[in-house]
C-alpha cells in the first residue's frame, strides 16, 4: 500500500488496485461457491426423499425379444433401467388398484408408511417355462402339495409343500376357474410372509415369448379374479409385439 499526507491533514491510506481486484475475485468464488452449496444441496435434498423414486413420467421403450414394454419413468423400480433400449428384464411397481406409478400423492403408499399393503412388483423377462403357473398345476405342483388343503380367501384353497418339494415356508393359493387352468400362485407362510411386502407370486404368459412374473400382498387373494385382470390388461396396454 502506498500512503499520501496533506501539509497540515492526517495521512491517508490509498489501497493498491490490484489487492482490490484480488479481494474482488475472493468474494466473487465465495459467492459462486454458495451458490453452488446451495442449489447441490437442494437437489441431493431432494434425491435423498425420493430415495430412489422418480415422479418423472416420460414415457421409456424397452425392448425384450420380440415385444416393446412402453412404460413411464415412474414406473421403472431402478434408476438405470429408466432409459430406451434392449434388455433382458424389466422389473417395475404399480399401487394397486390405482395401477399408477410413484407421485407425491402415492409417496406413503411407496415408502409403506401406512398400516396397509398397495404395491405390485412385476417382472418382465423372456419365456423360459413352456407353461404359465396355471399350466403347471396339473403336471408339476399337484405331485408336490399335501392333500387336504385348507380353505383360503376369495374362495382359494392353501395347499402346503412336501419336504422334498423343495419349497420351504411356502404355501400354494389355488382356485378353480371354468373353462380354464386353476389360478395359481406361491405365498410365503408364517414369520416370512408376515415380514414380506408381497409374499405371494404368480406368473402368466404375455406378448410374443414373454414371462410376466407378478409378487403381491396376501391380502390381494380375497379378490384374485380382480387382480389378475387388471394385471393382465395392464400388461396388454404396455406392450406391443412384433407379431
Amino acid at each position: 500500500m502506498k500512503q499520501a499526507a496533506t501539509a497540515n491533514g492526517p495521512q491517508l491510506t490509498v489501497v493498491d488496485s490490484k489487492l482490490m481486484k484480488r479481494v474482488f475475485y475472493v468474494f466473487a468464488a465465495l459467492a459462486m461457491l454458495s451458490v453452488t452449496i446451495s442449489l447441490g444441496g437442494k437437489w441431493f435434498g431432494r434425491s435423498i426423499a425420493m430415495a430412489g423414486y422418480t415422479d418423472d413420467t416420460t414415457i421409456h421403450e424397452v425392448v425384450i425379444g420380440n415385444n416393446v414394454i412402453a412404460v413411464p419413468a415412474n414406473v421403472i423400480r431402478f434408476d438405470q433401467a429408466r432409459r430406451d433400449g434392449i434388455a433382458s428384464r424389466l422389473d417395475l411397481y404399480l399401487r394397486y388398484p390405482e395401477m399408477d406409478g410413484y407421485s407425491e400423492a402415492a409417496r406413503n403408499d411407496f415408502n409403506h408408511t401406512g398400516s396397509s399393503k398397495d404395491i405390485i412388483f412385476l417382472s418382465f423377462e423372456r419365456q423360459i417355462m413352456s407353461r404359465e403357473m396355471s399350466g403347471r398345476f396339473a403336471p408339476i405342483y399337484s405331485a408336490l402339495i399335501v392333500q387336504p388343503g385348507t380353505p383360503g380367501p376369495g374362495g382359494t384353497t392353501l395347499y402346503g409343500f412336501t419336504e422334498k418339494s423343495g419349497y420351504f415356508n411356502e404355501v400354494l393359493a389355488v382356485a378353480n376357474r371354468r373353462g380354464k387352468d386353476p389360478f395359481v400362485a406361491r405365498c410365503l407362510s408364517g414369520p416370512s410372509a408376515a415380514q414380506s411386502l408381497a409374499p405371494c407370486e404368480r406368473d402368466i404368459l404375455v406378448g410374443d415369448s414373454l414371462s410376466l412374473s407378478y409378487r403381491f400382498p396376501m391380502e390381494f387373494l380375497g379378490n384374485w379374479q380382480a387382480l389378475d385382470a387388471a394385471i393382465a390388461a395392464e400388461a396388454a396396454r404396455m406392450l406391443k409385439t412384433g407379431r
